[in-house]
């Protein structure tokens, strides 16, 4: 079979979560391979629901669950979702690359930091340590988790890096900070109670795939928060594009067989950052509140708005989509009339897909078709049961990105997705 990536196709928040999680009963290793815990996956199966940030969506299933090297990990976090799920669930068999770069205190600190010195410029950030994390990563400065479960090797790091990092805060931004003594006091025991986890992730799947078993990849955030690609600098710290999957668990692209792009039937944003379809109405408030736009990670309201298929096409290109999964149809459900952009207006030119930067989308408007409304009520099996407007919203969507269309969700349980086999 090959691996199988399951990738946002818009700024994150799509429902990756459940679309693993209704694929993992299939799968013998799921594997997360970018990111941390600024991203969330909010996973519903028999009425209990399951917010994970860094534990791959498979542990539901208690399936192999790896993170790979792409991840940056913040240790506090990850040792508390493993307790969490070990009292929920019960045992989980998880995997951590020993090449992951681990969130200290003094990241967040950074990262809470610079934020508020931007002011009205600020980007939105969850204030998680993300991005300093990846720029000691880039800057060769950074603690892997292989050392964070090495008391030696991590005391002797941190007293290598940790000077520097005080300095900037304590002089620069004139923000108290912990002692290394204190981090390490701290940090030390975590790595021991992590240890227990370590795993070679690039080689694990890479002898996965080559028995043939079946490996999802899954990443966090979406492609239009792609730190290359995205609607910079309001992206995130990595790569969420499907390509970042080889590089986040080292293994070759030929064993990846197919990319699901994982479409929200309307747009959400968290942040700041342009959103030519946002409804600052009273239908935006209507739908945020109907579809729990919330973020999982910091609770701040999705900023919403109607479907936007210039960035569904350019996540086609970006990620080679295969094949769609259509999430939260059923938030649209009692609307009188639905509408989607399927273009955009750049002074007198007309984009199918989506600029390169952002000071050319905010010169643009959107061109919408709009559809009739449709109710959902019940829990359908297959897709032609649906009733007729709703399967013309698909049909569109599928004829304008050439993409099919193979599942569509029409709730959070996972009785409520249909699967177009």
């Amino acid at each position: 079979m090959g691996g199988k990536i399951i990738v946002g196709t818009q700024w994150g928040d799509e429902g990756k979560g459940k679309i693993t999680d209704y694929f993992s009963d299939k799968a013998d290793i799921v594997v997360r391979f970018q990111g941390g815990d600024n991203a969330g996956h909010t996973v519903i199966v028999d009425n209990k629901t399951f917010k994970l940030h860094l534990l791959p969506s498979g542990v539901v299933d208690k399936k192999r669950s790896l993170i790979g090297a792409g991840v940056v990990v913040n240790p506090k976090v990850l040792l508390k979702e493993i307790e969490i799920a070990q009292k929920t669930i019960g045992k989980i068999d998880l995997g951590v690359d020993p090449r992951c770069h681990i969130i200290m205190p003094y990241h967040i600190l950074l990262d809470t930091s610079s934020e508020k010195s931007k002011g009205k410029e600020k980007i939105g950030t969850t204030s998680r340590g993300i991005g300093p994390c990846y720029s000691d990563k880039a800057a060769r400065t950074g603690i892997r988790f292989e050392e964070l479960i090495d008391k030696k090797r991590f005391k002797a790091n941190l007293k290598k890096h940790y000077p520097l990092k005080r300095q900037i805060l304590e002089k620069v931004f004139e923000v108290e900070t912990p002692t290394e003594e204190e981090i390490f006091e701290e940090y030390a025991p975590i790595g021991e109670k992590l240890k227990q986890f370590v795993s070679d992730v690039s080689i694990e799947v890479h002898e996965a795939l080559q028995k043939n078993k079946k490996v999802f990849f899954e990443g966090a955030q979406g492609s239009f928060l792609d730190i290359n690609f995205g609607t910079y600098p309001f992206v995130t710290s990595s790569n969420p594009v499907a390509g970042s999957a080889t590089i986040g668990t080292g293994i070759g692209f030929q064993k990846l067989k197919s990319v699901v792009g994982v479409v929200k039937a309307y747009t959400t944003r968290v942040g700041e950052g342009p959103f030519l379809t946002e409804l600052k109405n009273d239908l935006g408030e209507k739908l945020r509140e109907k579809g729990g736009e919330f973020g999982t990670t910091t609770g701040r309201p999705r900023r919403v708005g109607w479907l936007d298929l210039p960035m569904i096409r350019t996540s086609k290109r970006l990620n080679g989509l295969t094949e769609i999964a259509l999430t939260k149809l059923d938030v649209l459900s009692g609307l009188d009339e639905i509408k989607v952009c399927v273009e955009y207006k750049c002074g007198k030119k007309m984009l199918k897909d989506s600029p390169t930067s952002i000071q050319s989308i905010e010169g643009c408007e959107p061109v919408y078709k709009t559809f009739k409304g449709f109710e959902i009520n019940n829990i359908f099996k297959k897709k032609e049961e649906l009733p007729k407007e709703a399967l013309e919203y698909i049909e569109f969507i599928e004829k304008e990105t050439g993409l099919p269309v193979k599942i569509v969700s029409i709730g959070p349980q996972r009785n409520e997705t249909i699967e177009e086999k």
